[in-house]
């Protein structure tokens, strides 16, 4: 019977034995007590307020026709849609910088073809009903031949003037699409 019993501890002798190579000491790995490499002190972050996103009902969703014909559904050439988004912020003395990413869709219309698509998208800041930053970024999308896509638009440089006092609780950050505006056509003179 010591037979077997041996023979059942020998592979735990021979992780021992090999443990044992590795260091001269069994605690040698372990830091008991002992101080930690010099490490940087951590510096306190101040955290500035970041404007939540919101998106406006009437510019989340663009329809684009080929010509005049608005709302011809035999003249659609995409249809484009934004969804969900997040934003991040940094804040100096001086100027809070927004990051913002939104997650878009694009289909195609009866008149519309794959390749490459730019989409009007509108980054702006209000302070309650004052605009304070607006500005519209030609989005490109590639439209693969299956005629639809989901997309991500970023803009990591929105920067607005960080007050005395900091950005307001009612800064707000709203996305949406270019409105559309009716093409008038020129009259003819008489």
């Amino acid at each position: 019977m010591s037979g077997k019993l041996s023979l059942k501890f020998l592979p735990l002798s021979l992780l021992a034995m090999l443990a044992g190579c590795n260091s001269a000491s069994p605690i040698a790995g372990l830091n008991l007590g002992q101080p930690a490499a010099q490490q940087q002190p951590v510096t306190p972050v101040v955290q500035a307020y970041c404007p939540d996103v919101v998106m406006r009902d009437d510019t989340a969703i663009r329809s684009t026709y080929a010509g005049n014909a608005k709302d011809d559904p035999d003249k659609l050439i995409y249809r484009a849609s934004l969804a969900d988004a997040t934003r991040a912020c940094t804040a100096n003395e001086t100027t809070l910088t927004i990051n913002v990413m939104a997650q878009g869709r694009i289909v195609l219309g009866p008149a519309g073809k794959p390749g490459p698509t730019k989409v009007p998208v509108v980054v702006e800041v209000i302070e309650g009903d004052k605009v304070i930053y607006s500005q519209t970024t030609q989005f490109n999308v590639d439209v693969p031949p299956e005629g639809s896509t989901q997309f991500i638009f970023a803009k990591n440089d929105v920067a607005i003037p960080n007050t005395a006092g900091g950005v307001s609780r009612f800064t707000r950050l709203r996305l949406g699409f270019e409105e559309v505006a009716a093409k008038k056509t020129p009259r003819r003179p008489r």
